[in-house]
């Protein structure tokens, strides 16, 4: 038996697999959660002019302390006509374009109106230009706004089309088949005989999925039998990527690992030093990833927050695919680890991360309830309540 595989090697060897599909144009009000395929230039200066930040005055800075004669106003979408002479000043209002010859801005409230005469009574703003937002504030016209491998968010959307782009470039989404394999397997809403379950994996994996720019098919469940699962892989040939769950221990009825030999599959990697999750399993077949999950449920999820998730946004493009760890404090008592990273279920508190009571691999209850799962090194000593941690929100 080889030895166990550290965890982030294996994460780096699998993202070594992924090759992002041709790169396609899409509008960029359908480019959510894609990532940039090649860099974006912003194709004009935000802002073009310089703009006033607050509803005001627009005067020059050696007018001051005034008082000055209103001449006109400065609209958003309507700049003024006339530039600002010594001694006079225009009203002007938030992202209104500033009049030639004003460089300062007044606040309405320091100011009050006597006529046409604008008179001040406050504290002028510091630096006098303080209200002012200058040409090319944001970006200029030529600035790489959006890197390859940026995921497209809603601000990233909104900064696409602020720097002039109607379309952007992305890589093709990834065709991804998931197939739940065990004859204790029973699909959802149908009777179960005897010792038979619901076969929950394979949805909670496509719904997990579902939150990335991918087109996923469900296949299953698919009884212990190596004629069966071959030819569910032989029918998945033109994905992308085909996640299995369940049969990727070392059992009799284990014969995901057979499989993948009998359809030409070559395999990357078996076995990784983390708990739970061991069993997982990756092969190529030409272009085709393979990855082979546990059956047990909350393996079967973690390993898919490691290593699945991660792998489909790499063939999306993503500059940075692994999971987001974040630093918090436990308000439980952690145990010891032993040479396996561990993940281990919890919830978010007001004094911190709160272990689950059960951690068993089987049990959904608590996973379903958990939004972390808390990272324990390999060899971590015992961790008292307080302590810091890492941890990979889930919820």
């Amino acid at each position: 038996m080889r030895p166990l595989l550290a965890l982030e090697e294996a994460q780096d060897r699998l993202l070594a697999l992924a090759k992002p599909g041709d790169v396609e144009s899409v509008a960029v009000t359908d480019a959510l959660g894609r990532y940039i395929a090649e860099p974006v230039h912003a194709g004009r200066t935000q802002p073009a002019h310089p703009l006033s930040a607050m509803d005001g005055w627009a005067l020059r800075q050696a007018d001051m302390p005034g008082p000055w004669t209103v001449t006109g106003e400065s609209a958003a979408g309507h700049p003024a006509a006339t530039a600002i002479r010594p001694g006079e000043t225009m009203r002007i209002s938030t992202g209104a374009i500033l009049p030639d010859g004003a460089d300062m801005v007044l606040v309405q409230e320091d100011c009050t109106l006597d006529g046409k005469t604008l008179i001040f009574h406050g504290n002028p703003p510091a630096p006098l230009g303080k209200h002012i937002r200058p040409r090319g504030l944001d970006f200029m016209e030529g600035d790489v706004v959006l890197p390859p491998g940026t995921a497209i968010t809603p601000a990233s959307l909104a900064l696409a089309i602020s720097s002039g782009h109607a379309r952007l470039p992305v890589h093709r989404r990834p065709r991804i088949v998931v197939i739940d394999s065990g004859d204790e397997l029973v699909s959802a809403g149908r009777p179960l005989g005897p010792g038979q379950i619901p076969a929950s994996n394979g949805p909670m994996l496509c719904a997990m999925l579902a939150g990335l720019s991918c087109d996923v098919t469900l296949a299953g469940p698919v009884p212990d039998r190596l004629g069966a699962i071959v030819a569910s892989l032989e029918q998945a040939s033109d994905a992308d990527l085909i996640v299995t769950s369940g049969g990727a221990s070392v059992g009799d009825h284990d014969l995901v690992r057979p499989a993948l030999e009998k359809v030409g599959a070559d395999l990357d990697f078996w076995r990784v030093a983390m708990k739970p999750g061991k069993p997982i399993m990756v092969g190529t077949r030409d272009r085709q990833t393979i990855i082979g999950l546990p059956g047990n449920p909350v393996s079967s999820f973690v390993t898919a927050h490691l290593f699945v998730l991660p792998f489909v946004r790499a063939l999306l493009g993503a500059a940075d695919p692994k999971p987001r760890i974040l630093t918090g404090r436990t308000c439980s008592n952690l145990p010891a680890t032993a040479k396996r990273a561990e993940f281990l279920r919890g919830s978010s508190t007001a004094h911190g991360i709160e272990l689950s009571s059960i951690q068993d691999s089987g049990a959904l209850l608590p996973l379903a309830r958990s939004d972390a799962l808390i990272v324990r090194d390999p060899f971590s000593e015992a961790a008292a309540s307080g302590s810091k941690i890492r941890y990979i929100p889930i919820g």
